[in-house]
């Protein structure tokens, strides 16, 4: 099913083959046909190198960090603080201070809305937009149960491309925090976020911004992009689950309070009062996840060794040609049609109920995903309950997409 990627006659400097081979997941069968897995915006495989790694780690490295002057402790902790300075260079953060661990983007994103959340006063107000996943809309909304701020949000047009006339006219004296996604995970629209970024530097208001999805497809520098603070999770990035990045810029975590107590986050604890410890400790609160946030660091080494300009080509080959290969289909329509979006198309075909093409699919043995996608309010925008989600990453192939195609085809003839 795999070789050398290719569309329009032209071929890929990468070798498929040679990538799946460092998955051993893609040689499962489901329903007793090959898996072709298209489920990567919910999350993507985990190479070998990575399961090893992590294996190797509970059976040689296995102490709590920063906690014990031990040799286990020790090594524990230098792993961990390895990759800390491996995200750094991965974001091209100013310095490992900037880089806190969390368990996920959705953390990441609440942390930021606790902790800078505190400085809000009622009568602010903070700019969203309608294609927001849930965990940068919750999160804030929570905060409105003790204070009285305001959500502006920002709509899109009909190919799913947001409105930046509207973006910039809902700036105001009361403006304080500006929180966007780098790209949709439904649409899949790549959002001109260093234009939206600039803008609302320009009149002094912090951006936030959702990176889950565009982490594992583009190159991120969070000096480029100017932003206050960044979010992503691992395990959409060929890495462990349950472990997740927040960027913040230094001035404005050091300003900020913790979000959780505890252990690891202090220097002085009295019944009297207590003092915090310095970047980034006093936002890690606890024991981490200090096994998988070590073999993150494994699946950064993969993306850099294929390289994400490869990565990014590849998948936006396989995004062209899916697309044209749907567009076929009677009644079927995408939702997502940005003149830049990454490597994800929603769709519906008729009146047929997403739900019921996923299951089908699944006894064709393709996954895709199925549902709101945790985006609501963007369903809401469209008048539709959920859609069908496929997604691509650099594992999969052409003939993947002509086999989900074909899939497709056949259940749609069953309504």
């Amino acid at each position: 099913m795999a070789g050398k990627s290719r569309v329009a006659g032209k071929m890929s400097v990468m070798d498929i083959n040679e990538i799946r081979r460092k998955f051993p997941i893609l040689d499962r069968k489901v329903e007793g046909r090959n898996l072709v897995y298209l489920d990567n915006t919910a999350t993507s495989q985990t190479p070998h190198s990575v399961v090893s790694d992590i294996s190797s780690l509970y059976e040689h490295t296995k102490a709590n960090v920063h906690r014990g002057v031990h040799t286990l402790s020790q090594e524990a902790t230098d792993l961990q603080e390895r990759t800390r300075e491996h995200v750094r260079r991965y974001i091209n953060a100013s310095s490992i201070e900037e880089v806190v661990f969390t368990r996920g983007t959705t953390e990441a994103i609440n942390l930021v809305a606790s902790s800078f959340g505190d400085r809000l006063r009622d009568g602010d107000e903070i700019v969203l937009t309608v294609m927001e996943h849930h965990a940068n809309i919750v999160p804030w909304q929570l905060l409105q149960r003790h204070k009285d701020i305001r959500l502006r949000v920002v709509d899109i047009d009909s190919e799913g491309t947001l409105d930046l006339r509207q973006y910039r006219s809902l700036f105001n004296e009361h403006t304080r925090l500006v929180a966007f996604c780098h790209v949709s995970n439904v649409l899949g629209t790549v959002n001109p976020v260093r234009e939206m970024t600039a803008f609302a530097k320009e009149r002094g208001v912090p951006v936030l911004i959702d990176g889950a999805q565009a982490s594992p497809h583009m190159k991120i520098d969070v000096r480029d992009l100017d932003c206050d603070f960044y979010a992503f999770s691992s395990h959409k990035m060929y890495g462990p689950t349950g472990v997740g990045v927040l960027y913040g810029r230094r001035e404005l975590l050091e300003s900020m309070p913790p979000y959780q107590g505890g252990g690891e986050m202090i220097k002085h604890v009295s019944f009297s009062g207590t003092t915090f410890a310095d970047l980034p400790f006093k936002f890690e609160a606890g024991t981490p996840d200090f096994i998988d946030i070590a073999a993150f660091s494994k699946a950064l080494d993969f993306i850099e060794e294929t390289g994400i300009d490869n990565i990014a080509a590849h998948e936006e080959r396989l995004l062209a040609y899916a697309t044209e290969r749907l567009e076929r289909i009677p009644g079927l329509r995408i939702f997502g049609k940005a003149p830049h979006k990454s490597a994800v198309i929603s769709f519906l075909v008729g009146d047929i109920h997403p739900y019921d093409l996923g299951m089908l699919l699944d006894k064709l043995g393709v996954a895709v995903r199925t549902g709101h996608h945790c985006a609501m309010p963007l369903m809401e925008r469209f008048g539709i309950p959920g859609t069908v989600r496929a997604s691509f990453a650099v594992y999969n192939t052409f003939e993947e997409v002509d086999a989900f195609v074909a899939a497709l085809e056949r259940v749609v003839s069953m309504f």
